[in-house]
């Protein structure tokens, strides 16, 4: 049946839905694959690390479903669904995005083998509806008025509708009304970082981002007091030690972030420092010294910035030339001048590359001293003004075996190999710690001397110190093919009782030169988004 006018008893922001009928749901987040940016390489030395971060948007919808359902929360990257969860649930609700595609439409068949109502929210469905033309409901749009109506109809039917049905957001939620993500359902213990949102959407209009078209070009924001709730609920289920800002763009509302930081600085000092924040920003965050002053006192000590290329032409090309409004490797510098260490993202395969783009970025990662980089093929996504240029142009592939959807301008293998080049030669051991030398001298200095309080020196993270350390020394030390260049880093600082920049460096740095092995060998792909197929395994 389907339905295109809401439900008769709608509810509102003022009025919470009270179901009439008891309901298990199952909410699952699918196993991403492998890639640069999950770090599944340094999961070993930390213990119990299971996964990279926890999967904010499904927490927050478990956190909104009716106190009085039962609500269970897998996340495949810690393990895989087995057949009794299934069959447990009343209703299986999955998100994701579109790299997480086969393994959600997967979810969806185990669950319909057991007879379970299925539901896909998220971005990947409400970019692209037609990915999933097998689950029974498809909740398209952000929290809001199709999240109620969705839940009204879980409420008062129990078995799978004969044809699929599709609530679609009008009135968002917004984000200030937002309840805490269930942090209750998950282990912080099994997570390599902890994730947090202040704000949704972004100002610019980067070519082949597909956030505005999703959320929008005006942030939205939660409240000082909701970022500062949402901290203390991590802490009480475990601490994650780093704290991720997951925003589009941190900085994208200036003035909310100036009210936003002395509120992060004054939780900070009540609280003995116990966590280190990174987050997201364009680089012109480096024209803002009182922001980057804040941001230094409340402990930011990374920032990934979207530099995509060293080319003024292709930044011009692609709308990005709010990286050109000051020179990239000043930027830089004056970002490491706050104790924060920049990371990345780096694109190939943009029109205006040329055979000398490799060697371009490559001169760049020297000059700039920037560890770590996410270099990537280009690859268009829905939704955005470049797959609509390309779409236009006849420009886009579809096959399983390409590292990306584009018919690049430049010859395709020449394109993958101007990747593996600058990929293996970006973290080569020795120049990767080069770097990260550079910065353990002019970057980490410049951080505030955190106190020595007892949430930083309690047993837990001394014990999780120790575990590290000893996996280090074991692992990387004593077994690595690279252990000499690891010596040759460790020893200084470990005379110079810098425990924790050695923690940072060999944990990263070990995934990093990993990763860089199986690209060398053909066995990653060159981009996040790749279409090439990619199995999972549920046991």
């Amino acid at each position: 049946m389907s339905r295109e006018k809401p439900l008769s008893q709608k509810t509102t922001r003022n009025t919470r839905y009270i179901p009439r009928h008891h309901k298990r749901i199952l909410c699952i987040f699918p196993k991403y694959s492998r890639s640069f940016g999950t770090f599944h390489h340094a999961y070993p030395l930390r213990g119990n690390v299971r996964a990279f971060m926890p999967p904010q948007g499904i927490l927050v919808v478990a956190s909104y479903l009716p106190k009085e359902w039962e609500v269970r929360f897998i996340d495949e990257n810690v393990r895989s669904a087995i057949r009794a969860d299934f069959v447990w649930a009343d209703v299986v609700i999955v998100s994701g995005m579109h790299i997480q595609r086969p393994q959600m439409n997967q979810i969806n068949e185990l669950a319909h083998r057991e007879g379970k109502i299925t539901v896909v929210g998220g971005p990947s469905v409400s970019g692209c509806p037609e990915y999933y033309p097998e689950f029974d409901i498809l909740q398209l749009g952000e929290l809001g008025d199709a999240t109620d109506q969705m839940i009204e109809y879980l409420d008062l039917h129990s078995n799978r509708p004969q044809k699929q049905i599709r609530f679609e957001t009008k009135e968002r939620l917004p984000l200030n009304e937002f309840p805490i993500p269930a942090y209750h359902l998950l282990n912080f213990d099994q997570y390599f970082l902890g994730n947090i949102q202040f704000s949704s959407g972004c100002p610019y209009h980067c070519e082949f981002c597909d956030i505005p078209a999703l959320y929008g070009n005006n942030p939205r924001l939660k409240t000082p007091e909701q970022v500062l709730a949402e901290l203390d609920a991590m802490l009480k289920y475990g601490n994650p030690g780093a704290v991720y800002f997951v925003d589009d763009n941190f900085v994208g509302n200036r003035r909310a972030l100036m009210q936003l930081l002395p509120h992060l600085i004054d939780w900070q000092k009540r609280n003995g420092y116990p966590i280190q924040f990174a987050c997201e920003a364009t680089l012109n965050l480096a024209q803002s010294p009182k922001l980057l002053e804040m941001m230094r006192e409340a402990y930011f000590c990374t920032v990934f910035c979207g530099i995509e290329t060293p080319e003024t032409e292709a930044l011009q090309a692609i709308s990005k030339t709010h990286n050109l409004s000051m020179p990239i490797l000043e930027a830089i510098k004056v970002l490491n001048n706050y104790g924060m260490e920049v990371v990345s993202g780096i694109i190939i395969g943009f029109d205006t590359d040329t055979p000398e783009t490799a060697d371009k970025i490559l001169e760049f990662i020297n000059l700039s001293q920037i560890p770590m980089l996410t270099i990537n093929l280009l690859h268009a996504l829905p939704k955005t003004a470049l797959w609509s240029r390309l779409e236009q142009a006849g420009r886009l592939v579809s096959d399983e075996n390409r590292e990306s959807n584009i018919e690049f301008l430049m010859p395709y293998e020449q394109v993958v190999e101007m990747w593996r080049r600058c990929v293996t030669t970006a973290y080569e051991p020795e120049f990767l710690y080069q770097r990260y030398a550079y910065n353990m001298e002019h970057t980490y200095p410049n951080r505030i001397e955190v106190p020595n309080s007892p949430a930083r020196a309690s047993w837990a993270n001394i014990k999780k110190g120790l575990t590290i350390m000893s996996n280090l020394l074991l692992r990387v030390g004593l077994l690595g093919n690279y252990r000499k260049t690891f010596w040759n880093m460790a020893l200084p600082a470990l005379k110079a009782g810098k425990i924790e920049q050695l923690i940072h460096v060999g944990l990263v740095g070990h995934h990093l030169i990993k990763f860089t092995t199986e690209c060398a060998k053909k066995e990653e792909s060159a981009s996040f988004y790749s279409q090439k197929i990619r199995k999972t395994v549920h046991t």
